[in-house]
């Protein structure tokens, strides 16, 4: 099995055939993601160990990374191995997980909510990493909210077409926007994904930053 590299870091990762997969999406987060070197991070549905990853090129003081699946779990932690990164993994859903705060909370969540039902994939894997059954918006802020420290910050990507849902659920669980990138196709096109920083701070105004193109990488890093 071939060793993916993962874009804008040194790092490589084996991405086995019937699990989730990384994409542009997850390269977008995980560039958009600032870290500092006294983070402890959370990722949310860790899947392969891609945003772990891209994390742990920024150095934290810790990565802990939950998912639904044992062996997902066993995925991540032979990625992290391979590429010498230490992290805590946990098999766990996040409604259920009790573990203590994290200044930063990463999470590529899914992005087809139940009403899609016919479109659910019958591979186990794909369903949970692509449908809301296990995990919808508000569950996902609750889960923020309860497991972020009182200066932590948020950070996810989702389909730019739901960009204002997902300001009002943050609002419902006391949380508010404040950095926003705004990704396009290519030029000239509709937007398709936005990365989102949520913060519990109120008083803070959002930065809009640059627009990203997923066919010019180098976009992803520009910042406002």
């Amino acid at each position: 099995m071939k060793r993916d590299y993962l874009g804008g870091t040194g790092y490589t990762l084996e991405q086995k055939k019937e699990m989730y997969h990384f994409n542009s999406d997850t390269e977008l987060l995980g560039r958009f993601v600032q870290v500092k070197k006294t983070d402890s991070v959370l990722d949310i549905g860790c899947a392969s160990g891609a945003l772990l990853l891209y994390c742990a090129k920024q150095k934290p003081a810790s990565l802990c990374g939950i998912d639904l699946f044992e062996e997902v779990i066993d995925s991540a932690r032979e990625n992290l191995a391979y590429n010498h990164v230490e992290a805590e993994l946990i098999q766990s859903r996040v409604q259920d997980f009790k573990g203590r705060r994290f200044s930063l909370i990463v999470c590529n969540p899914p992005y087809f909510n139940t009403a899609d039902s016919t479109l659910i994939n019958t591979n186990k894997y794909l369903a949970a990493a692509r449908h809301e059954q296990y995990l919808n918006p508000d569950e996902l802020f609750e889960a923020a909210q309860r497991l972020l420290s009182d200066n932590g910050r948020f950070c996810l990507v989702h389909r730019a077409s739901r960009i204002h849902e997902l300001f009002e659920k943050a609002s419902a669980h006391g949380m508010r926007c404040t950095r926003l990138k705004i990704a396009y196709r290519t030029r000239g096109k509709a937007a398709v994904s936005a990365a989102m920083e949520f913060r519990l701070s109120p008083e803070r105004e959002m930065v809009i930053e640059p627009p990203a193109y997923m066919d010019e990488r180098e976009t992803f890093d520009e910042r406002g």
